[in-house]
């Protein structure tokens, strides 16, 4: 094998990332590729600021990354854990993330796809954070509260988006708690079997500045978008997919948000058109409307065209 190419005598870590096309640092290009390349699903992907770290990565190598080369340019990390891998290790430990939140001040972004967070400390996550995103995760019980003491600062103050999908303990306390200690903007909640309308109603009031809110999968009936009219004014998109027991009198509550300007009503729900028709025709803002997956017939469907000629279908 040739000789590794020569970086001079000085202590300091190469500069990463490196300049496009230059090479890699020789130790890492087992494992390390840039998303131009062909990437296999065992390689860590990096990419202006953006760190990908597939399961099969040992935390070693992640520290390795963490301590010589990504303190001041990590700003988004994407990690899928071992949930579901032959391998049980998870190599996300609180240590890391402490590392993370002392070391990576731009990180502001973070993903976690099939992670076992059950065992780590809520106050470990950075505080950087502005977007956090959960994708088939185990998380515990007292997840997203904050300490007893009023001196203890907040865990996340500057979350403004909060991802959620089929994360199956995720429960209405659960959206309390972080509804309670953030001023989100956006919150999707996706497959989250354990919300409920009751869990919508108490956290509605801590979510006056949401812009943005999708409702996929969950279990819901009028109740909740009743509150949801009540509270959330600044909504500018929402939407409703593959929910249950939203009827005329519930979609009505809508008629409230002003700000309006997407509403998607993707399920087979029984409402009539002409609810439809009026609920839309109260929300000057509103463009885009997403009937997809209804049971309404071509003439109806027609008629509601015909009536919202500003909108999008």
């Amino acid at each position: 094998m040739g000789t590794p190419p020569h970086r001079g005598s000085s202590s300091q870590p190469a500069p990463f990332p490196p300049p496009m096309g230059s090479p890699l640092p020789r130790r890492l290009d087992p494992i390390l590729a840039c998303p131009h390349d062909g990437v296999s699903p065992t390689q860590v992907v990096w990419s202006r600021g953006r760190l990908h770290v597939p399961p099969q990565i040992s935390s070693k190598i992640l520290w390795h990354l963490l301590k010589q080369y990504l303190c001041n340019s990590l700003r988004i990390l994407k990690v899928r854990g071992a949930l579901y891998s032959m391998r049980k290790h998870e190599f996300l430990s609180p240590a890391l993330f402490q590392a993370l939140g002392k070391q990576c001040p731009s990180l502001h972004h973070l993903s976690l796809t099939q992670a076992d967070l059950r065992r780590l400390p809520y106050d470990c996550i950075p505080s950087s954070l502005k977007s956090m995103k959960l994708s088939w995760c185990e998380i515990p019980t007292v997840w997203f509260q904050r300490s007893v003491s009023p001196e203890t600062p907040r865990v996340l103050p500057q979350l403004q988006h909060l991802m959620i999908h089929n994360v199956s303990a995720f429960s209405d306390q659960h959206l309390l708690n972080i509804s309670s200690q953030t001023s989100l903007r956006t919150l999707k909640l996706s497959e989250t079997y354990r919300l409920t309308d009751a869990g919508i109603q108490r956290a509605a009031p801590y979510l006056e500045d949401l812009e943005c809110l999708v409702l996929r999968k969950c279990v819901i009936a009028d109740a909740a978008v009743h509150v949801i009219g009540r509270h959330m004014k600044q909504l500018r998109s929402l939407e409703f997919s593959n929910t249950c027991s939203i009827t005329d009198a519930g979609l009505a509550c809508l008629a409230a948000l002003k700000c309006l300007e997407t509403l998607r009503l993707e399920s087979r729900f029984k409402l009539s058109p002409d609810a439809i028709v009026a609920v839309c025709q109260a929300l000057p803002q509103l463009r885009n409307l997403n009937l997809d997956g209804s049971d309404l017939e071509d003439q109806e469907m027609r008629k509601i065209q015909a009536s919202l000629p500003n909108c999008h279908f």
